[in-house]
């Protein structure tokens, strides 16, 4: 008689979660920056906001790198704001008295952006909420929400009430502590108001990523590169960052001889002086699009003007720039093109002669910085305009509003303009110095 033998099952890994809070004391934390107060009741840590204080962090002395952090979180105030600090740092040269580095809003506002990624005291926002608005109803007011931060590599995916939410790719920052918030006031009305953290536990090893849902945007700061997520999402790079492939003179099939380079990792249109498509002349995709997500990085020099176009047909033949709908790029404060046309309709991040983009201040990234632009065509032609991941303008293409916004524009002499079912992307040349990289699309069907 044979007996069967078999293999033990390999053991599970050991529970590796550690308490940050020992829900008795604050052992292990310090406070830094501002002057609000931190107790312990109730076995949950209790921030007080005080009048006129900058933002206020309770930081865990010793640094993470990779982790996965939870922890419950409420505050008293609706008008509250809070946030945890993720891999952040202190008093820098740059940042003096500061505490900088990515957190993970909490935003009970009427903009609804808890779950996002903001960069303190350095970048402002890196995935605000306009990117996910499905994600704006996670957070309940009034009630403790169970927040899931995962940092591992240069990944950071956050989850609120088990919501996935916001997913940054970032090479800054490798380590650095951990910080709860308390939000600086100015408004007598938000004086001693309460934000409770308890719960507050990290896993540091036997870590795995957790699978995010494919179709959620993600913002990657390591150029010309697509994560195993943006992959499987359908997102394919329209540059390589090292060849002109994939791209050709808007005006013959060949790459323009001179005029554009490729080094370093960027495609940059080089200047002739302010002349319009006078020396390399403008540059099409060698595919034509209908309905797509498109994100690219520009980059511009002092005064500098381009644009990125979009269902460019090649139909019309003009002298300079070739037509299509335009995502303007422009030095605002620098170049006259902005005080030009109506109400501000060509200036940065506008649908160019058509529609100005609403867009704050501070998601402005200055000359000479990366900025990220993105348009969104669905198939039902509702286009929408991102400069650095906010949402700036939207309109219908082919629509009545539409075809009154082309009627008083300098396209109204093009039948149907902008109205064509597929076209070119375009990198336009109006003879200054602009880069772009990080050029990527996602087919929508």
């Amino acid at each position: 008689m044979l007996t069967a033998f078999h293999n033990p099952p390999a053991p599970k890994p050991a529970d590796t979660w550690q308490n940050l809070f020992d829900g008795k004391t604050l052992k292990g934390w310090k406070k830094l920056a501002g002057t609000a107060d931190y107790k312990v009741e109730n076995g949950a840590i209790v921030g007080t906001t005080v009048m006129n204080s900058g933002n206020t962090f309770l930081v865990t002395e010793k640094e993470y790198g990779d982790f996965v952090l939870e922890l419950d979180i409420k505050l008293e105030s609706n008008e509250g704001n809070s946030g945890v600090q993720t891999r952040s740092h202190f008093d820098s040269p740059e940042q003096k008295g500061k505490v900088y580095g990515r957190q993970v809003e909490i935003d009970p506002s009427a903009r609804s952006w808890s779950g996002g990624i903001y960069d303190e005291a350095r970048r402002q926002w890196l995935y605000p909420l306009d990117l996910h608005p499905e994600a704006k109803t996670a957070y309940k007011a009034g009630q403790y929400n169970h927040l899931k931060i995962e940092c591992i590599g240069n990944e950071t995916k956050t989850w609120l009430n088990n919501v996935p939410v916001a997913y940054v790719v970032d090479p800054l920052d490798p380590k650095g502590f951990i910080g709860l918030q308390v939000h600086g006031i100015s408004d007598k009305a938000q004086e001693g108001k309460k934000i409770y953290f308890k719960n507050i536990k990290i896993k540091t090893t036997n870590l795995q990523p957790t699978a995010f849902p494919s179709d959620v945007y993600v913002v990657n700061f390591v150029p010309n590169t697509l994560t195993a997520s943006e992959k499987k999402g359908g997102w394919k790079l329209l540059f390589d960052g090292k060849t002109n492939k994939g791209w050709h003179s808007a005006k013959g099939g060949a790459f323009p001889a001179q005029g554009w380079q490729v080094t370093d990792g960027t495609m940059t249109v080089l200047s002739s002086e302010g002349k319009e498509a006078a020396n390399g002349g403008d540059i099409v995709s060698d595919d034509q699009y209908s309905a797509f997500d498109l994100s690219f990085e520009f980059k511009l020099t002092p005064g500098a003007n381009s644009g990125v176009k979009y269902f460019v047909t090649l139909d019309e033949k003009t002298q300079g720039s070739a037509i299509g709908l335009e995502y303007q790029v422009l030095d605002d404060e620098r170049h006259p093109d902005a005080k030009l046309g109506r109400d501000g309709n060509r200036t940065l991040a506008s649908l160019y002669d058509l529609k100005k983009a609403d867009k704050s201040p501070r998601f402005i990234h200055p000359i000479g910085e990366w900025n990220t632009g993105r348009v969104v065509v669905y198939p039902n032609n509702h286009v929408e305009h991102y400069l650095n991941g906010s949402k700036v303008l939207e309109y219908e293409r082919g629509s009545k509003d539409f075809r009154d916004l082309v009627a008083i524009s300098k396209y109204k002499v093009w039948p149907n303009f902008g109205e064509a079912p597929k076209g070119h992307l375009l990198l336009q040349d109006h003879g200054n110095l602009v880069s772009f990289r990080s050029i990527k699309m996602k087919e929508l069907k």
